[in-house]
């Protein structure tokens, strides 16, 4: 094909452009579901309560999985760290409950760090199992805690969750009972850290450790052979993702009231409901989770009734979108319309493209080839 004909090709091929609304209607999205407490139900808020939050933890699985290619299976653990770390907050230390789930972040960020330095010394599938046997001994140490009730679990004392903020302003305000006060309060906690999970990998993938990870994920040897520090880019996505999965998991049961160690360190619950929202959505796409995530809930309304049969259609439905969407349902929307709505691929301006000039340079400058 002629330089010409090549020039004329690339000019008639359809741009794949993100979706030019997608900023306005984000925030839309936001300020409506801020708003909802002023005219929906209770129910509906804690429906929406379980879809953020485990939005937010897919999330957190997605950025691991999908940009930095680190399958873990013992995620769960952090969301376990989070719970206890909130727990032990509130009955020992008299914290109020929104500064117990910052601390649990970061006290499950902290504990990443020896446990990476253990399980970054293996990789492929066993990185995989490493990760569900930290885990493990994070969980057997919990049943070891005695004062937080032991392998037996405990409650959370009800005057812990009388000092959850905005509860008393709330009750006045929308003039609602206690219960229901806290109810949205939680709600929108939910709300906020889904909203984080989402702008935070939005804006790290928009980074420079953000064009590194991407790097990575394509090609680890020449990202490597590119100067990119493959380890630690790696590393802290791993640390990032446990601080989201700490403090969303402290914040799941502070909603439920009570804790034990099977519960918090729920391998089915917190990991591997969390990997079939992120197949099913899509790898390595920031709408992924979302898509995953509400559909999910759907399907978990509709068929949870059905009880092992419904854990045997998921498994199912997880098959088929392998074989058929490998790249998730929201993978399949964007190749079939060229649809993406968080772009964080960075595209230059027209006017900074210079045309393209069949010529060579010598002939440019008026010399022969």
């Amino acid at each position: 094909m002629s330089a010409g004909a090549r020039t004329t090709a690339a000019t008639a091929a359809p741009a794949r452009s993100p979706l030019r609304l997608s900023v306005p209607l984000t925030v839309l999205a936001f300020l409506v579901l801020t708003l909802l407490p002023l005219w929906t139900e209770r129910r509906v808020l804690n429906d929406l309560f379980g879809v953020l939050t485990l939005f937010a933890l897919a999330q957190y699985w997605n950025l691991l999985a999908g940009y930095a290619g680190l399958v873990s299976i013992g995620q769960h653990a952090y969301v376990g760290i989070g719970a206890y770390v909130l727990f032990a907050a509130g009955i020992f230390l008299g914290l109020d409950p929104l500064t117990g789930i910052l601390l649990a972040g970061i006290a499950a960020a902290a504990l990443s760090v020896p446990a990476g330095l253990f399980i970054f010394r293996l990789g492929g599938a066993y990185f995989a199992v490493a990760t569900w046997v930290a885990a493990e001994i994070f969980r057997l140490l919990a049943a070891r805690i005695t004062p937080l009730g032991g392998g037996a679990g405990t409650s959370l004392p009800p005057s812990v969750m009388e000092l959850l903020p905005g509860v008393v302003e709330i009750r006045h305000l929308f003039g609602v009972p206690t219960g229901a006060a806290r109810d949205i309060v939680l709600y929108w906690t939910a709300l906020a850290l889904a909203a984080f999970a989402l702008w935070m990998s939005w804006a790290l993938l928009r980074s420079r450790p953000g064009l590194a990870l991407a790097a990575v994920r394509d090609d680890e040897r020449a990202a490597a052979g590119l100067g990119v520090d493959v380890r630690a880019v790696k590393f802290l996505v791993h640390v990032f993702a446990a601080f989201g999965a700490g403090a969303t998991g402290a914040l799941i049961f502070l909603d439920i009231g009570r804790i034990s160690p099977a519960a918090a360190f729920s391998v089915l619950d917190w990991t591997a409901y969390v990997i079939f929202v992120v197949v099913l959505g899509g790898f390595g796409r920031l709408e992924g989770p979302l898509l995953g995530a509400v559909l999910f809930f759907v399907l978990e309304k509709a068929f949870a009734d059905y009880g092992s049969w419904y854990l045997m259609a998921l498994g199912l439905l997880g098959v088929l979108v392998m074989l058929f969407a490998p790249h998730g349902l929201w993978g399949w929307l964007e190749r079939r319309f060229a649809l993406e709505w968080f772009a964080t691929r960075r595209v230059p301006p027209a006017s900074a493209v210079p045309p393209y000039d069949s010529r060579s340079s010598t002939q440019r400058e008026g010399r022969s080839p």
